[in-house]
Protein backbone atom coordinates (compact mmCIF):
# COMPACT_ATOMS: atom_id res chain seq x y z
CA UNK A 1 0.00 0.00 0.00
CA UNK A 2 2.45 2.45 1.00
CA UNK A 3 4.54 1.68 -2.43
CA UNK A 4 1.16 3.19 -4.16
CA UNK A 5 1.04 5.90 -2.02
CA UNK A 6 4.60 7.05 -3.07
CA UNK A 7 3.81 6.28 -6.63
CA UNK A 8 0.42 8.36 -6.30
CA UNK A 9 2.37 11.34 -4.94
CA UNK A 10 5.12 11.45 -7.49
CA UNK A 11 3.26 10.65 -10.46
CA UNK A 12 1.26 14.06 -8.53
CA UNK A 13 4.04 16.02 -8.30
CA UNK A 14 5.27 15.09 -11.73
CA UNK A 15 2.03 16.24 -13.34
CA UNK A 16 2.20 20.02 -10.99
CA UNK A 17 5.26 20.46 -12.67
CA UNK A 18 4.59 19.23 -16.48
CA UNK A 19 1.50 21.91 -15.81
CA UNK A 20 3.86 25.01 -14.60
CA UNK A 21 5.79 24.18 -17.80
CA UNK A 22 2.52 24.00 -19.92
CA UNK A 23 0.48 26.51 -18.34
CA UNK A 24 2.82 28.81 -16.30
CA UNK A 25 0.21 31.84 -15.69
CA UNK A 26 -2.68 29.96 -13.76
CA UNK A 27 -0.23 27.65 -12.20
CA UNK A 28 2.35 30.40 -11.04
CA UNK A 29 -0.14 33.28 -10.78
CA UNK A 30 2.80 35.75 -10.99
CA UNK A 31 0.68 38.80 -12.23
CA UNK A 32 0.96 41.25 -15.48
CA UNK A 33 4.58 41.58 -16.92
CA UNK A 34 5.38 45.46 -16.33
CA UNK A 35 4.74 47.18 -19.69
CA UNK A 36 8.01 47.28 -21.08
CA UNK A 37 7.67 43.97 -21.39
CA UNK A 38 4.44 42.91 -22.36
CA UNK A 39 5.76 41.37 -25.26
CA UNK A 40 7.20 38.62 -23.71
CA UNK A 41 4.33 37.54 -21.96
CA UNK A 42 3.84 33.52 -22.20
CA UNK A 43 7.51 33.37 -22.95
CA UNK A 44 8.62 32.79 -19.33
CA UNK A 45 11.84 31.73 -20.37
CA UNK A 46 13.19 34.97 -21.91
CA UNK A 47 13.89 35.71 -18.21
CA UNK A 48 13.71 32.48 -16.49
CA UNK A 49 16.23 29.28 -16.11
CA UNK A 50 13.66 26.10 -15.54
CA UNK A 51 13.68 25.38 -12.10
CA UNK A 52 16.05 28.13 -10.84
CA UNK A 53 13.77 31.48 -11.52
CA UNK A 54 15.27 34.62 -13.49
CA UNK A 55 18.69 35.09 -14.04
CA UNK A 56 20.47 38.04 -14.63
CA UNK A 57 22.33 36.52 -17.83
CA UNK A 58 18.88 36.67 -19.09
CA UNK A 59 18.46 40.11 -18.50
CA UNK A 60 21.88 41.83 -19.80
CA UNK A 61 20.91 39.76 -23.24
CA UNK A 62 19.27 42.38 -24.20
CA UNK A 63 20.02 45.46 -21.53
CA UNK A 64 23.93 45.27 -21.70
CA UNK A 65 24.66 47.23 -18.63
CA UNK A 66 27.57 49.32 -20.37
CA UNK A 67 24.82 50.78 -22.03
CA UNK A 68 21.39 51.13 -19.88
CA UNK A 69 20.39 54.49 -19.37
CA UNK A 70 22.70 55.83 -22.56
CA UNK A 71 20.54 53.49 -25.05
CA UNK A 72 17.75 51.66 -25.91
CA UNK A 73 17.69 48.28 -26.16
CA UNK A 74 16.92 48.84 -29.78
CA UNK A 75 20.69 51.03 -29.68
CA UNK A 76 19.22 54.71 -30.16
CA UNK A 77 20.04 56.96 -27.63
CA UNK A 78 18.43 57.33 -24.50
CA UNK A 79 16.26 60.20 -23.51
CA UNK A 80 18.15 62.06 -20.90
CA UNK A 81 16.15 62.02 -17.43
CA UNK A 82 17.59 65.07 -14.68
CA UNK A 83 15.43 62.37 -11.84
CA UNK A 84 17.30 59.23 -13.23
CA UNK A 85 20.52 60.14 -14.21
CA UNK A 86 22.77 56.78 -15.43
CA UNK A 87 24.11 55.01 -12.60
CA UNK A 88 24.52 51.36 -13.91
CA UNK A 89 27.91 51.20 -15.52
CA UNK A 90 29.53 52.23 -11.43
CA UNK A 91 27.39 48.86 -9.87
CA UNK A 92 29.77 46.54 -7.92
CA UNK A 93 28.01 43.55 -9.09
CA UNK A 94 24.89 42.46 -11.44
CA UNK A 95 22.55 41.73 -9.25
CA UNK A 96 19.14 43.20 -11.44
CA UNK A 97 16.44 41.02 -9.52
CA UNK A 98 17.78 43.32 -6.33
CA UNK A 99 16.31 45.99 -7.55
CA UNK A 100 13.66 44.73 -10.17
CA UNK A 101 10.72 42.64 -10.86
CA UNK A 102 8.73 42.53 -14.22
CA UNK A 103 5.72 41.10 -12.21
CA UNK A 104 5.11 44.33 -9.80
CA UNK A 105 1.28 42.57 -8.62
CA UNK A 106 2.26 38.78 -8.06
CA UNK A 107 -0.39 36.73 -6.42
CA UNK A 108 1.83 34.22 -4.71
CA UNK A 109 4.84 36.20 -3.43
CA UNK A 110 5.56 38.88 -1.09
CA UNK A 111 4.72 42.37 -3.23
CA UNK A 112 7.94 43.90 -4.24
CA UNK A 113 10.25 46.02 -2.16
CA UNK A 114 13.27 46.06 -3.46
CA UNK A 115 15.04 49.44 -3.63
CA UNK A 116 18.25 51.63 -5.03
CA UNK A 117 21.02 51.52 -2.26
CA UNK A 118 24.27 53.38 -2.38
CA UNK A 119 26.51 49.78 -1.50
CA UNK A 120 25.22 48.26 -4.81
CA UNK A 121 28.04 51.08 -6.12
CA UNK A 122 31.57 50.13 -6.70
CA UNK A 123 33.40 52.46 -4.13
CA UNK A 124 34.46 54.94 -7.03
CA UNK A 125 31.39 55.19 -7.87
CA UNK A 126 29.49 55.16 -4.45
CA UNK A 127 32.00 58.46 -4.06
CA UNK A 128 30.97 60.15 -6.84
CA UNK A 129 27.69 61.89 -5.62
CA UNK A 130 27.97 64.78 -8.09
CA UNK A 131 27.44 62.17 -11.33
CA UNK A 132 23.81 61.86 -9.92
CA UNK A 133 23.35 64.13 -7.49
CA UNK A 134 22.99 68.37 -8.20
CA UNK A 135 23.70 70.62 -5.15
CA UNK A 136 21.15 72.72 -3.79
CA UNK A 137 21.34 76.22 -4.81
CA UNK A 138 21.72 78.13 -1.76
CA UNK A 139 24.56 80.03 0.41
CA UNK A 140 25.51 76.59 2.20
CA UNK A 141 26.67 74.66 -1.25
CA UNK A 142 27.62 77.58 -3.25
CA UNK A 143 31.35 77.31 -3.95
CA UNK A 144 31.47 74.42 -1.29
CA UNK A 145 34.85 72.06 -1.71
CA UNK A 146 34.17 69.87 0.87
CA UNK A 147 32.98 65.83 0.05
CA UNK A 148 29.52 65.65 0.49
CA UNK A 149 30.06 62.91 3.04
CA UNK A 150 31.12 65.60 5.24
CA UNK A 151 27.85 65.96 6.01
CA UNK A 152 25.57 63.98 4.47
CA UNK A 153 25.16 59.84 4.97
CA UNK A 154 23.88 57.56 2.09
CA UNK A 155 20.73 56.32 3.51
CA UNK A 156 19.26 59.51 4.14
CA UNK A 157 19.87 62.68 2.27
CA UNK A 158 17.71 65.26 3.86
CA UNK A 159 18.75 66.07 7.32
CA UNK A 160 22.75 66.85 6.85
CA UNK A 161 25.05 66.34 9.94
CA UNK A 162 27.04 69.94 10.05
CA UNK A 163 29.40 70.82 12.51
CA UNK A 164 27.27 74.00 14.06
CA UNK A 165 29.35 74.43 17.00
CA UNK A 166 31.88 75.92 14.22
CA UNK A 167 29.39 78.42 14.71
CA UNK A 168 26.83 77.99 17.38
CA UNK A 169 26.02 75.35 19.34
CA UNK A 170 22.69 74.48 19.09
CA UNK A 171 21.88 72.81 22.71
CA UNK A 172 19.53 72.84 24.78
CA UNK A 173 16.25 75.27 23.71
CA UNK A 174 18.06 76.41 20.71
CA UNK A 175 18.20 72.73 18.96
CA UNK A 176 15.48 73.75 16.76
CA UNK A 177 15.04 73.76 12.72
CA UNK A 178 17.00 75.80 10.58
CA UNK A 179 14.84 78.14 9.85
CA UNK A 180 13.73 79.40 12.85
CA UNK A 181 17.07 81.90 12.67
CA UNK A 182 17.78 81.45 9.29
CA UNK A 183 14.85 82.98 7.73
CA UNK A 184 15.38 84.11 4.21
CA UNK A 185 15.21 81.04 1.92
CA UNK A 186 18.24 79.45 0.77
CA UNK A 187 20.79 82.00 2.21
CA UNK A 188 21.87 80.72 5.59
CA UNK A 189 24.61 83.16 5.43
CA UNK A 190 22.47 85.04 7.20
CA UNK A 191 20.17 84.92 11.21
CA UNK A 192 18.33 86.09 13.71
CA UNK A 193 18.27 85.47 16.91
CA UNK A 194 15.06 87.59 17.34
CA UNK A 195 12.36 84.90 16.15
CA UNK A 196 12.96 83.67 19.82
CA UNK A 197 14.70 86.55 21.46
CA UNK A 198 11.70 89.15 21.45
CA UNK A 199 14.52 91.99 22.70
CA UNK A 200 13.72 95.60 22.35
CA UNK A 201 16.38 96.97 20.22
CA UNK A 202 17.02 100.07 22.47
CA UNK A 203 17.49 98.06 25.20
CA UNK A 204 20.03 95.92 23.37
CA UNK A 205 22.06 98.43 22.55
CA UNK A 206 21.99 100.62 25.55
CA UNK A 207 22.99 97.17 27.48
CA UNK A 208 25.89 96.38 25.31
CA UNK A 209 26.87 99.49 25.04
CA UNK A 210 27.71 99.98 28.72
CA UNK A 211 30.05 96.98 28.53
CA UNK A 212 31.86 99.21 25.63
CA UNK A 213 30.03 96.75 22.89
CA UNK A 214 28.62 98.95 20.03
CA UNK A 215 28.15 96.61 16.94
CA UNK A 216 25.54 94.21 18.18
CA UNK A 217 24.29 93.04 14.59
CA UNK A 218 26.23 89.69 14.77
CA UNK A 219 25.12 88.13 17.95
CA UNK A 220 27.44 84.98 17.71
CA UNK A 221 30.59 86.79 17.80
CA UNK A 222 30.18 86.90 21.45
CA UNK A 223 27.45 84.69 21.92
CA UNK A 224 29.22 81.11 21.06
CA UNK A 225 27.20 78.71 23.46
CA UNK A 226 24.13 79.56 24.99
CA UNK A 227 24.86 77.41 28.67
CA UNK A 228 28.58 79.61 28.11
CA UNK A 229 29.43 80.97 31.91
CA UNK A 230 29.57 84.91 31.42
CA UNK A 231 26.80 85.98 29.01
CA UNK A 232 26.80 82.92 26.15
CA UNK A 233 30.52 82.62 25.69
CA UNK A 234 31.98 85.91 26.49
CA UNK A 235 34.51 86.08 24.00
CA UNK A 236 35.80 88.81 21.98
CA UNK A 237 34.66 89.75 18.50
CA UNK A 238 38.16 91.19 16.17
CA UNK A 239 37.31 94.09 16.63
CA UNK A 240 38.68 94.01 20.60
CA UNK A 241 35.08 94.43 21.57
CA UNK A 242 34.05 93.00 24.86
CA UNK A 243 30.94 90.58 25.68
CA UNK A 244 30.01 89.77 28.99
CA UNK A 245 26.27 89.46 26.81
CA UNK A 246 23.02 90.66 27.61
CA UNK A 247 20.29 89.09 28.52
CA UNK A 248 17.83 86.53 26.67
Amino acid sequence: MTRWVLAFIAASLVGIIALAFVFPGPMLAPGALIPAHASLAGNCFACHVPLQGAAEARCTTCHAVKDIGLFTVAGAPAAPSTEMPPFHQGLASTDCMGCHTDHPMASLTPPHSHTFAHDLLSPSAGAACSDCHLAPVDTVHADNTLQCSSCHIQTRWAGAMIDHTRFFALTGPHDVACSTCHTRANDFSQFTCFSCHEHQESDLIRKHQEEGIRNIDNCVACHRDAHAEGGEGGERNEGGEGGEGGDD
